[in-house]
């Protein structure tokens, strides 16, 4: 039986209002690159990022996860992530970008103690242990309890590798929030991203309910530059972002770490071998590379919906970083200097994102089933 007219008008005005906060707005993405220990160059993008949203809000208590739906980070990029994201417990982020940051640098020596290992002890790693109870001590509550995936403002993906499965893992808030199977503690979804091989064992970890369990090393490996599996999932997470249809849809700010392979570490040995770290650092920036130049050709037709944030040089200070000149992909190979600085192109973008307002997106997760859980976060 065909469906009255007067009954499609109402179907058609429900969507309407379904879809109003959508209209007009384009769905937000940060991406922070893994790479390094400092995070000097996410750091200083960030609190530059905040600095400018409550310098043009007129609101000093506005936060980054205020102006983006979705987060994502790798390594030390995704520490950063989930201290922007995690819930104080009344739906308001536990850290302010200025806080991570400086608690990022008051805690970098115990987050990466070196210990000597081996033998005669003459390799050297990152201490498991110290590393643990600094990120135990961020994403604790007063009450005691461990926040999960789930304890998050706006929805977060962090990516490792998973060396059960061979394959890459996403640990994803839109997971968490269907099924304890894929909820984890925080501390552990960093602790598996920032396992680098070289200076960590592989990390354990088991979701909240015990069904689900990974053996992680890092996620820079595959994914040191997140920005692609945000992406990714975002379009196919109709859920919480059932208006985006393609890149046309998103407004996206990508931010690095500063390069991991400075011609001054990649040293060969008498053998004509790179070393270890020398490997891992190319390998870094690779990946890095080369989701920057894959986004570049999908944002193409409307590169301004697209920032990448990339440090050019050795920059040692945040003035340092904001003050360099951004560099932008050119589609199908290459790049080129642009005349604004880092600083400047933060700012441009914080423009459009004070004007389409604050995220329209629910604080908590999602519990609606109408549209198929992800797997996996991919």
């Amino acid at each position: 039986m065909e469906l009255s007219k007067v009954t499609l008008e109402i179907f058609s005005k429900l969507e309407q209002k379904w879809l109003y906060h959508c209209e007009g707005k384009k769905t937000r993405v940060l991406s922070i690159d893994g790479g390094g220990t400092t995070g000097i160059v996410a750091g200083a993008a960030l609190v530059h990022l905040e600095d400018q949203i409550q310098g043009k809000t007129g609101d000093s208590n506005a936060r980054i996860a205020d102006f983006f739906d979705i987060v994502v980070g790798t390594g030390i990029g995704a520490l950063l992530a989930a201290m922007l994201v995690a819930d104080d417990g009344s739906g308001r982020p536990l850290f302010s970008a200025r806080d991570a940051v400086k608690f990022l640098s008051e805690n970098q020596l115990e987050l990466f103690k070196v210990k000597s290992v081996g033998v005669f002890r003459r390799r050297m790693r990152f201490s498991g242990k110290s590393i643990d109870k600094v990120l135990k001590e961020a994403f604790r509550r007063d009450d005691g309890r461990f926040l999960t995936l789930k304890d998050t403002c706006k929805p977060l993906l962090v990516p490792c590798f998973d060396l059960n499965s061979s394959a890459p893992f996403v640990f994803s808030r839109a997971d968490a929030s269907e099924t304890p199977s894929f909820d984890f503690e925080l501390w552990k979804v960093i602790r598996a991203t920032s396992a680098t091989p070289s200076m960590f064992k592989p990390y354990k970890l088991t979701s909240s309910d015990g069904k689900t369990s990974c053996l992680a090393v890092d996620g820079g490996l595959v994914m040191n530059n997140p920005t692609a599996a945000a992406v990714t999932h975002v379009l196919h997470n109709k859920r919480d972002f059932p208006s985006v249809t393609g890149v046309d849809d998103l407004l996206v700010l990508s931010i690095g770490n500063g390069p991991s392979s400075s011609p001054s570490r990649m040293k060969l040995s008498r053998s004509g071998d790179f070393s270890t770290a020398s490997v891992v650092g190319i390998v870094l920036d690779g990946v890095s590379e080369t989701i920057d130049q894959m986004l570049g050709n999908a944002f193409c037709w409307n590169p301004n919906d697209y920032v990448r944030i990339q440090a050019n040089g050795s920059a040692e200070r945040a003035e340092d970083v904001l003050a360099e000149k951004g560099v932008e992909s050119l589609p199908f190979g290459g790049k080129r200097l642009l005349a604004e600085s880092n600083g400047e192109r933060i700012s441009g973008f914080v423009q459009r994102l004070v004007v389409t307002g604050r995220s329209s997106l629910p604080p908590s997760p999602c519990k609606e089933t109408a549209v198929s859980p992800l797997v996996n976060g991919r």
